[in-house]
């Protein structure tokens, strides 16, 4: 495969590059806007359409499509190339923006966010991947800026959308305001995005591999997601759900032993770089939702903040993430990718050390500060791992380990969901006795050491990441580009 060859010298917007990082850009902000503006609008949604019950897979499904497809789609592009994936991406992230816009019913609201999830699945892998072939890992080190700042804005930006959208307008806007993004993004694609992919022997498609990855993954992130929340661990749902996910996955790493062409190829899991890098990115992962779900939470019913400055608090993540992603392409070119991601790694440490030390009579800033910390050493921790992750195989193999280390994110959440969620249920069962109400109702004496004995929990998989990035080489070396 062979990208346009432009003058390295030139990166920014204003560049011969420059519509393809915007086009990349709005496509991540998709995604990243839809991350948080769902969230807020909620209230509205289950109001006009009921489904209370049901309204927490409008997030389960979406995450469910989007973490199973990121892997099939990344070996997708390496065999037919980013563009096609990536305007297929857009296009179905568009269509389930429009489907959820005119949804009549909260099933249907759900079913079309399962849409959304296949669309997102596409573009988180495919928009990294593409960064990684028309950009040198210097010019990486400025452009994971751009595309960090474009979170950074989605966590300011969603939730006001959301709340403004849900109060003045309707809780349809949140959905309808991603047409106009998405097809700009699609055409600017369409138009100023040229790769020429050459076929030299016909390939053959892992259908195998593929249906057991997909149907493995799901009943895994499933099983864990749903646990102790729709039917508790040790019944018998959990129990079959949780078994045949492993059954399943067992003879995915059969099957793919002997594919001639496998959709997760067994020599990621054997490769060091990629080994630091993916598990670095699973307990990111686990990091990013247990902030992510119990922070706005203990803002709320422990501090007594409104849900907007809950949602800032946590905003105050995403913001640190982004500052520190455009200052750890300076040092990474400097130092190297380990001691960047170990510098973001005792960060995190120290911003989980912070975390410990909020308590009930703590103010809202000093809550919003450690997760601010936080964001600073995932920020010098992700960013940095992808770049090595892209950077130590060639094209043919580019887009497969992106849609790893990010399948590998998304596994991660998974389990955060279920550990965390199991260590704050516990703490308030011992409280409260088996007949406790959801946390959301708890009082803020009942809800403050559960959510804190989840920080304890946050505060060992820094630890981990710690350990987890150590193993990363001193040295990559890099791979031809294109």
């Amino acid at each position: 495969m062979t990208t346009e060859r432009i003058d390295r010298a030139s990166v920014g917007l204003r560049s011969e590059r420059g519509p393809i990082l915007l086009a990349v850009m709005l496509s991540v902000g998709l995604v990243a806007i839809d991350a948080t503006i769902l969230a807020t609008a909620v209230p509205s949604v289950v109001e006009d359409l009921g489904g209370f019950t049901q309204f927490p897979w409008l997030f389960s499904i979406y995450l469910l499509a989007q973490a199973v497809s990121v892997p099939i789609y990344g070996k997708l592009a390496d065999l037919r190339g980013r563009k096609p994936l990536m305007l297929l991406g857009v296009a179905l992230f568009v269509l389930g923006s429009v489907l959820c816009g005119f949804a009549w019913s909260m099933s249907a609201l759900i079913a079309f966010r399962l849409v959304h999830g296949l669309g997102a699945g596409a573009i988180q892998p495919i928009a990294m991947t593409i960064v990684g072939d028309i950009y040198s890992v210097a010019e990486r080190a400025k452009v994971q800026g751009y595309i960090a700042s474009v979170w950074g804005i989605a966590s300011f930006v969603g939730p006001t959308l959301g709340g403004v959208f849900s109060d003045f307008i309707s809780w349809r806007w949140i959905f309808f305001v991603n047409v106009p993004l998405g097809l700009a993004a699609w055409w600017v694609l369409f138009r100023r995005f040229h790769e020429d992919v050459k076929v030299t022997t016909r390939h053959k498609i892992d259908y195998a591999g593929t249906i057991l990855l997909a149907v493995g993954g799901s009943l895994l992130l499933l099983g864990l997601l749903e646990g102790g929340v729709m039917w508790s661990w040790d019944s018998p749902t959990s129990i079959v759900i949780l078994a045949l996910a492993v059954l399943l996955l067992v003879a995915f790493g059969f099957v793919e032993r002997r594919a001639a062409e496998p959709v997760l190829p067994l020599w990621v899991l054997e490769h060091r770089v990629l080994n630091s890098a993916n598990s670095a990115a699973l307990l990111i992962g686990v990091l990013m939702i247990g902030l992510a779900t119990y922070v706005p939470l203990y803002a709320q019913g422990v501090l007594g903040t409104s849900a907007l400055v809950a949602g800032f608090a946590l905003a105050a993540m995403t913001l640190g993430w982004p500052i520190a992603a455009s200052f750890a392409g300076r040092i990474y070119l400097r130092l190297g990718y380990r001691t960047t991601m170990l510098l973001g790694a005792v960060i995190v440490v120290v911003g989980a050390a912070l975390l410990l030390t909020v308590r009930s009579d703590s103010s809202v800033l000093y809550l919003a500060l450690a997760c601010f910390v936080i964001g600073l050493g995932l920020g010098f921790s992700a960013s940095p791992g992808i770049v090595a992750a892209q950077s130590s195989v060639d094209w043919r193999s580019r887009g497969v380990v992106t849609g790893a280390n990010m399948f590998a994110r998304s596994v991660g959440s998974a389990i955060g969901v279920a550990i965390f969620g199991a260590v704050a249920n516990g703490v308030v069962a011992s409280r409260l006795g088996d007949s406790h109400d959801d946390l959301e109702n708890l009082p803020g004496h009942i809800l403050a050491p559960a959510i804190h004995d989840v920080y304890y929990g946050a505060g060992v998989a820094a630890l981990l990441l710690v350990v987890a990035v150590s193993f990363m080489p001193k040295r990559v070396a890099e791979q031809p580009r294109a």
